[in-house]
Order: C-alpha cells, then sequence, then structure tokens
C-alpha cells in the first residue's frame, strides 16, 4: 500500500482494506451481550438492595411495624442471589466458560427457585387479599403481597433475561473456541 501522504499503489482507489477491518461477528455479539447481561445485574443488584433494606429495617424495627413489614420466608435465600451475579461478572474479562456456567446453574438455584418459591408462599394471602381485601402486612401503606409480587416479577423477568442472554453468550464463546481449533 500507499505510503501517506505519498502516491497510492497503481489499480487502486484505497477502499480495498475494509473487508479486513470487519470484526467477527461472534466478537461483536459478545460485546453486545455482556454488556446487555452487565445492565440486568445492575438491575438485579437494585432489586437485591431494596429486599436487603427491607429485611434490614424489618428486623432492627427502624420503622414502625405497620410501614415496613417482616420479611417472608423466602426473602432469606435469595439474598444468596448476588452470588451468580458476581460469577456472572467475573466470567467477562477473560471469556471464563466455567464461571458463566456456574453463574448460570447458580441464578437457577439461588435466584429463580427461591423467586418460585415466594410466590407459592404468598399465594394464600394474595388470595385473601383478592377475596376479602384484607392485607396484614404493609410496606409504606401498600399491602405487602401486592408490593412482593411485584417485585417477584420483575425480578424473574431480570433473571430470565439474564439466563438467556448468558446462554447466547455462552454460545458465542464456543463458536469462537470452534474457530481457533480448527485454525
Amino acid at each position: 500500500m500507499a505510503s501517506r501522504g505519498g502516491p497510492r499503489a497503481a489499480g487502486t482507489d484505497g477502499s480495498d482494506f475494509q473487508h479486513r477491518e470487519r470484526v467477527a461477528s461472534h466478537y461483536q455479539m459478545s460485546v453486545t451481550l455482556k454488556s446487555e447481561i452487565k445492565k440486568l445485574i445492575y438491575t438485579h443488584v437494585v432489586i437485591w438492595l431494596l429486599l436487603l433494606a427491607q429485611m434490614v429495617v424489618g428486623h432492627l424495627k427502624l420503622l414502625p411495624h405497620d410501614q415496613v413489614a417482616m420479611p417472608y420466608q423466602w426473602e432469606y435465600p435469595y439474598l444468596l442471589s448476588i452470588l451468580p451475579s458476581f460469577l456472572g461478572l467475573l466470567s467477562f474479562p477473560r471469556n471464563n466458560i466455567s464461571y458463566l456456567v456456574l453463574s448460570m446453574i447458580s441464578t437457577g438455584l439461588f435466584s429463580m427457585a427461591p423467586l418460585i418459591y415466594g410466590a407459592m408462599e404468598m399465594f394464600p394471602m394474595a388470595q385473601q387479599l383478592y377475596r376479602h381485601g384484607k392485607a396484614y402486612r404493609f410496606i409504606f401503606g401498600f399491602s405487602a403481597v401486592s408490593v412482593m409480587y411485584l417485585v417477584v416479577v420483575v425480578a424473574a423477568q431480570v433473571h430470565g433475561w439474564q439466563l438467556y442472554y448468558s446462554k447466547k453468550l455462552l454460545d458465542s464463546w464456543f463458536t469462537s473456541t470452534q474457530e481457533k481449533k480448527k485454525k
């Protein structure tokens, strides 16, 4: 090719290099998926901190019991859901497949399972609220079961998308690994 200020090579307009500057699609996908998963992890951390704050306020009785109810049983194991998020973040710098797989498995165990249990645990109280309009636990004037069901729905979506994007990322990493082995 030509030097910066000098003449161009004969027969070229200088645009024939663009095909060599394209990034492989699995690398582009990896960057995009990592970004999406990080957003979901940060959203999860916000949900986790809100639940932790509710638990601390409830146990230490920092606010009256009619303002912040004691936590439900499912909230205690859900506190462990922060571990899969950290494993996911640890897997990103070096595309560590093992950490990502551990993150996905532990997301199911520490995140999704407590949410499913929580939905079942709170169902009788939600049914009583719906049928009779009576709530016995409150969070800042709202029925605790309604607020916590909202948390369960949002958290389940966050973890579901996190698992989906993690699976896509894992597939992307396997694609790049297979192409390296072929060379």
